[in-house]
């Protein structure tokens, strides 16, 4: 069964120690509840970070802390869960080779990139002859992990990209696992700098059900969120809308449909695909404009109020 993407985050901050320990309840029993619902927290400011299918999904979330379990907290706005990938392939090496007295440390490899539409992460071992040895094999994977998670153009993480270790060197006496890894992160680095990286944001299927006096209202509003209407069709008195829309321009919008509509539209929406973001340098895309989303200093894993969800575990 495919679990639906987490899209979108907020971060929560607990007003006092008893409402932290609250939080903490709040979230076991609720994350037991709902397999859709990630934790994650922000290593230098203590901030917990939720990440949910759509904006209602995580209201509904919070909703629950606060009525159900009694939390007191402070909670950020919304944030779109954008990603980076690689238009095209390449190659770097990435040596890391000092000495500074004693043992010194030496790691060397070589690593090929390849776009892999919606594949999430690939790492081959593509090492014959023993040119790295085996216990560094998985460092370098690490170091490799650890840097797509950064991200190289705004610090989100990156996915859907092929990742080959074919070739590298090793020292029998100053090779070590953190050399390694340390080569890994170099590696992929340069390798992404040649691939073209480029952003990609979330697009939502959207299906408005509403009144035909509010129609062409609705339609025209879509449009101005730089929605593509799919298709329509009438199911009684009701318009029944097709769309895909970007979800950074979907945040708010339930209940500006509401006051729009009087409360007589419907609108479900759910996680379609990612696509390039239009106005990347690198997308093709030029029919499009949009913001680009604004560069961020990478934090390992999590960032604060950005788009850093836990990635799926497609390794």
């Amino acid at each position: 069964m495919d679990a639906p993407q987490q899209v979108i985050s907020i971060a929560i901050e607990p007003k006092s120690e008893a409402d932290r320990e609250k939080l903490g309840v709040a979230i076991q029993n609720l994350t037991q509840e709902d397999p859709t619902f990630r934790v994650a927290t922000d290593p230098t400011t203590r901030r917990i970070i939720l990440s949910g299918t759509g904006e209602l999904h995580l209201e509904i979330i919070v909703d629950r802390m606060m009525r159900e379990f009694g939390v007191g907290a402070n909670v950020g706005k919304p944030q779109v869960a954008y990603r980076e990938t690689i238009r095209k392939s390449s190659e770097a090496e990435g040596r890391h080779i000092k000495q500074s007295g004693g043992h010194g440390q030496c790691g060397v490899v070589k690593i090929r990139i390849e776009p892999l539409p919606g594949g999430g992460f690939e790492f081959v071992n593509g090492i014959t002859g023993g040119r790295v040895p085996k216990e560094y094999i998985v460092p370098t994977k690490l170091g490799v992990k650890e840097a797509l998670d950064g991200g190289t153009l705004a610090g989100y993480p990156m996915s859907d990209l092929k990742v080959t270790l074919y070739d590298g060197s090793f020292h029998d006496v100053d090779s070590s696992e953190t050399a390694f890894k340390i080569a890994g992160s170099l590696a992929i680095k340069e390798a992404v700098r040649h691939a073209k990286a480029v952003l990609l944001e979330p697009i939502m299927a959207v299906d408005v059900v509403v009144p035909e006096e509010y129609l062409g209202d609705v339609i025209s509003d879509l449009n101005s969120r730089r929605g593509r209407i799919q298709s329509m069709e009438l199911r009684g008195a009701m318009h029944l809308g097709k769309s895909q829309v970007p979800l950074s321009e979907m945040l708010g919008y339930a209940s500006e449909l509401r006051a729009r509509t009087q409360s007589r539209a419907t609108i479900p929406v759910q996680f379609d695909r990612y696509e390039p973001l239009p106005g990347d340098p690198n997308s093709n895309d030029e029919d499009r404009i949009a913001p680009v989303p604004s560069p961020r200093t990478p934090t390992p894993r999590h960032n604060v109020f950005g788009v850093a969800l836990p990635e799926p575990d497609n390794e």
